[in-house]
């Protein structure tokens, strides 16, 4: 288990985080690609305000994922100033508009409370500060001013500026966990992609929450939100493997869980960049679940249809399609052994043992592509039917298998087969 204390919070000790003034908080929120729609539309609008993550970035000097603001006012009259469609949520008191396809939330400054653990907060208008403190960690308790009398004012609760120049989270009271347990989820996500020590008594806290009962107390389809968005994190497997550290994977299954890191970055490396990278650790992480309960749980936590049978198949099959690309020799016969599979499933499959095999399928044999189809098979004479389909399969197996380096041999060998001779 890696220590509380990581490298980040190492790191600060020695560098410090530096307050810009409010000139450079200007010049770093105006140079943002989201920030340019937004500036124009608002102008010196006052009581409007950058809050949460995004100030956290880029008092970091890093690029914030997404901008929320925090409005002193009707979210929607801000809203509409942007002159975009409006989707507006009376319960919560925000508003979420889009343009020129960058996405923004408005909430008006409020306080919560809650009825009961894990129940959605009720709401109600209050001032900028008591809306800092009810954020789920210090370090996002801080609002930038982009309007009004001071554009650029920095405003933060209490020992946010201190805990991000320590790289620490910290929860601001001790129920935090058990109001909402979705926080979490975020510690998860913030530990492993900021590299941010958590605080002794806030991991206690989580833990404790978690040991309770507390995601009991979440429907299970906030809780599969929330597991899909720590999935789509920069590394899913860092942030799966920091659930095991909270003990919230067995809370969400007794057999679910990333285990195996290593197997998972293997699977990640193989996949390359163009499948799902979260499904693919999600599937890693559901490999020890038994496929009927996993299936369950996987419906329970509303999971879209093909993510859950990426995730199903992976768990069903990875180790049988280890066995068989084990066994394999040529291209055709690594091509056979996937037929079916996602380049998850084979990714994963190739992390278990046979990496060469699994590789070559998705590096180059399932892009092989022929240059003849079925017509030039009719015009050859093939009667329409089962041959055509067997013609097609025998001559794309002779190319993979470099035996057809062409369209005449491509042709050749269709034809050989399409006609029983193959």
């Amino acid at each position: 288990m890696a220590p509380i204390l990581g490298r980040a919070a190492q790191r600060a000790k020695m560098e410090g985080v530096k307050t810009p003034s409010a000139e450079a908080l200007v010049r770093r929120v105006a140079a943002l690609p989201a920030a340019g729609p937004l500036l124009a539309a608002l102008g010196q609008t006052p009581g409007v305000y950058l809050v949460g993550g995004a100030v956290r970035d880029l008092l970091l000097e890093r690029e914030p994922f997404e901008l929320d603001l925090v409005v002193e006012a009707d979210p929607g009259q801000v809203a509409a100033r942007l002159g975009a469609p409006i989707h507006v949520h009376d319960r919560f008191g925000t508003a979420s508009v889009t343009v020129d396809g960058f996405r923004y939330d408005i909430a008006r400054a409020r306080r919560e409370t809650y009825a009961r653990p894990g129940a959605l907060p009720e709401v109600a208008p209050a001032s900028l500060g008591e809306d800092l403190l009810r954020r789920d960690f210090t370090v996002n308790a801080a609002a930038i001013s982009l309007g009004g009398r001071q554009p650029g004012a920095l405003v933060a609760a209490p020992s946010a500026l201190e805990d991000l120049d320590a790289r620490r989270l910290r929860v601001f009271h001790d129920t935090s966990f058990v109001d909402d347990p979705t926080r979490l989820f975020r510690l998860a996500r913030y530990a492993s992609r900021l590299e941010f020590a958590v605080a002794l008594h806030t991991l206690e806290l989580a833990r404790r929450a978690v040991r309770t009962g507390a995601l009991a107390t979440v429907s299970a389809p906030r809780v599969g939100t929330e597991l899909k968005r720590l999935a789509r994190e920069p590394d899913p497997i860092a942030a799966l493997h920091y659930l095991g550290r909270l003990g919230l994977d067995v809370a969400i299954h007794p057999r679910f869980g990333l285990s195996d890191p290593a197997l998972a970055r293997r699977a990640l490396a193989l996949l390359g960049g163009d499948a799902q990278r979260g499904t693919l650790a999600l599937a890693v992480a559901s490999l020890q679940v038994p496929p009927g309960e996993l299936s369950e749980m996987l419906d329970a936590l509303a999971f879209d249809a093909a993510e859950r049978d990426t995730i199903l198949a992976a768990a069903r099959r990875a180790g049988e399609l280890a066995a068989a690309l084990q066994q394999t020799r040529l291209p055709s016969e690594i091509a056979d052994a996937v037929t079916g599979a996602g380049p998850e499933l084979v990714a994963i499959a190739g992390a278990l043992g046979p990496a060469g095999a699994a590789r070559e399928w998705l590096d180059s044999i399932r892009h092989v592509r022929l240059q003849i189809d079925g017509n030039d098979l009719l015009g050859a004479g093939i009667a329409a039917g089962p041959a055509i389909g067997r013609g097609l399969r025998a001559a794309l197996a002779a190319k993979r298998d470099g035996r057809a380096p062409g369209r005449e041999a491509e042709l050749a060998e269709a034809l050989r087969a399409a006609a029983g001779n193959g």
